[in-house]
């Protein structure tokens, strides 16, 4: 009789086991074989995050399986299923046969079967607005999107581990500071050194912060000095190497900030403050990159001076911490959970709602999107809500975050614009799709990505994403249009958030360089003050000891690095030796950070392809 090896993946998530029979029939052209019953006894089968391997005798020789029937009933305690993947192979003509076998809807030869499966994904996956004025979200969190044991566990363990450990060194010491060694005894074998706790008081480090740390997208070239920004020609001349202000922008050596997106954004208290910045920035001689003027609101007056290096050094020191403030509370509400976590998350749900698991989008998509929806779930619940982290650890609390989130998002996201525009999307770095929309009109053919690109602009009072900037507004005409679509979104799950989180701890761990919640006010002038006060006004030890704990599991990575993916559902030939040109581009470029880092001041490891993950997975 024909033999067949069957391979058998159940999913690690909670409740994917099964302990009902299983049963199989082989299709073939004009072929089918009798059913199978695969649940073995005395044997375990179907456990969760197991792979189950089978040798089976079937009736009827199938040289090639075209198509798998499988089911089971109701026998059992547990009788829900999450099938990962099946694998068949014949074992005479080596052919074999992957479940997720790709191919368009207009292709599929079920695809009544196809309709049915995505009626049922969009009541699993609704799309809601579950704070106002927010990216959209999924309305329940669906029982395969939650995290599998492992990774749960972990996460637990870990965040056990740190709030133990604040707890002892609370108790130990009390809440205030004595000195700065008081400060470095918390970064204890446990916590780790932040990297950001080696530089005191460094300008070349703030500048360098700017460029190649948590918040980098937000510098821009002076090509002339805001009308509210007090600064002037005789406050900077010291420290533009001779030039002028018009020298130094016509040589492109003139960088500011403008932080107005923070102008009016409450604060959790009427005891804290939120400042509204602009700096001002010098490329020297030396190549780097220097903080020359700092005014920490909106408008010029005698209350809101101008710092320079010049002033006293811990005026000039509290200038750059109270910017740092500012910077902080952008880079947390906006550049970390609004444009990476809540945005994609929007884009992962219309996904699944209209894109079968058999079309080359959806698994193209979905190695990005794992345990995203989860992580979203488990921070609005814990970290993003009232009592939780952002209330704990910063001065603008969740109403200071969202309130930043409704005031970007009033005017729109355009992603791929923001991409280009900031020259992190080329042309000749783009994705291959041309295997899958090789017919002329498969893609205004494709009834799935249509959905699925009206979905994705939609406005979000109408029930889409309200993604702005999309090609021909969702409507995909050609290849190139899905591709810096899709582009975008794979940049944002795995780099984007790559260079928005995994610096958290190294950064955000160091009070002196990058406070995310200051005491006190700002200074209204340059009267010189001790370093006692500085000490007054950075985070108590509970709340240090706190916003360590959260960002130390913030910037962990605990999936697998771009490229080699949890799922393995890309698996027919051409689209599996794009994927491998891929890897290898990876790894080129990954050598060029190596060599370049053996000659940098300061090694950047944080995009080096071994660093990034594939998602938004924490």
């Amino acid at each position: 009789m024909p033999s067949y090896t069957i391979s058998v993946k159940t999913g690690d998530q909670k409740g994917a086991g099964i302990d009902a029979n299983v049963y199989i029939i082989l299709h073939g052209k004009g072929l089918q074989t009798t059913k199978v019953n695969l649940d073995t006894f005395f044997k375990s089968n179907f456990d969760r995050g197991s792979i189950d391997n089978y040798t089976v005798d079937f009736d009827v020789d199938i040289p090639e399986v075209k198509r798998i029937e499988l089911w089971h009933d109701t026998e059992g305690v547990f009788c829900n299923w999450y099938l990962d993947w099946i694998e068949v192979t014949n074992v005479e003509s080596g052919h074999h046969l992957f479940i997720y076998d790709t191919c368009l809807p207009q292709d599929d030869p079920f695809q009544k079967m196809r309709l049915a499966e995505l009626e049922n994904m969009k009541e699993e996956y609704e799309l809601q607005v579950k704070v106002p004025g927010l990216p959209a979200q999924v309305k329940e969190l669906p029982e395969n999107e939650t995290f599998s044991f492992d990774y749960q566990f972990n996460i637990g363990h870990k965040t056990t581990i740190y709030s133990e450990e604040t707890k002892r060194l609370v108790i130990a010491n009390g809440f205030h500071w004595k000195d700065e060694d008081d400060i470095k005894d918390m970064y204890t074998e446990v916590f780790g050194v932040p990297e950001g706790s080696k530089y005191f008081n460094d300008d070349a480090e703030f500048g360098r912060q700017r460029i190649a740390s948590l918040n980098s997208l937000l510098i821009s070239l002076c090509t002339a000095i805001p009308d509210k920004f007090g600064v002037t020609e005789e406050m900077v001349q010291p420290f533009l190497e001779g030039k002028t202000i018009e020298q130094a922008m016509a040589a492109k050596r003139l960088f500011i900030i403008d932080l107005a997106i923070l102008e009016g954004c409450p604060a959790k208290s009427d005891e804290v403050v939120i400042t509204c910045p602009f700096a001002l920035f010098y490329f020297n001689n030396a190549n780097h990159l220097m903080p020359i003027a700092i005014q920490l609101f909106q408008q010029k007056g005698p209350d809101n001076p101008v710092f320079l290096p010049s002033d006293p050094v811990y005026v000039w020191m509290l200038a750059k911490m109270w910017y740092n403030l500012a910077d902080s509370t952008y880079h947390q509400a906006l550049t970390h959970l609004n444009f990476t976590h809540f945005m994609m998350e929007g884009i992962c749900v219309a996904t699944m709602r209209n894109l079968s698991q058999s079309h080359p989008v959806h698994r193209l998509l979905s190695p990005h999107f794992i345990y995203l929806i989860s992580i979203n779930f488990l921070g609005l619940g814990v970290l993003v809500n009232e009592g939780g982290f952002l209330d704990k650890t910063s001065n603008g609390g969740i109403e200071g975050a969202f309130h930043l989130m409704r005031k970007r998002n009033k005017f729109g996201w355009e992603i791929i614009k923001e991409l280009k525009n900031k020259y992190l999307l080329h042309d000749k770095h783009g994705l291959k799709c041309n295997g899958d929309f090789s017919e002329e009109g498969s893609m205004k053919g494709d009834c799935e990505i249509q959905n699925w690109g009206a979905e994705i602009v939609k406005s979000r009072d109408d029930g889409g994403c309200g993604m702005l900037g999309v090609p021909n507004n969702g409507q995909f005409e050609t290849i190139d249009q899905l591709v810096v679509t899709l582009t975008a979104i794979i940049y944002t799950c795995s780099v984007g958030h790559a260079a928005a989180s995994f610096q958290q701890y190294d950064e955000y761990g160091a009070p002196f360089s990058y406070p995310f919640i200051m005491h006190g006010a700002p200074p209204k002038d340059k009267e010189p003050v001790d370093f006692e006060t500085v000490l007054k006004i950075i985070p108590n030890r509970a709340e240090l000891l706190t916003l360590m704990s959260i960002t130390k599991v913030l910037s962990e990575k605990r999936t697998k690095d771009l490229g080699n993916f949890e799922k393995q559902l890309i698996v027919d030939p051409p689209a599996i030796q794009v994927v491998e040109e891929f890897r290898e581009d990876l790894e080129n470029v990954g050598k060029t950070i190596d060599e370049r880092n053996q000659k940098r001041e300061h090694p950047y490891e944080w995009l080096h392809p071994s660093e990034i993950p594939n998602a938004i997975s924490i």
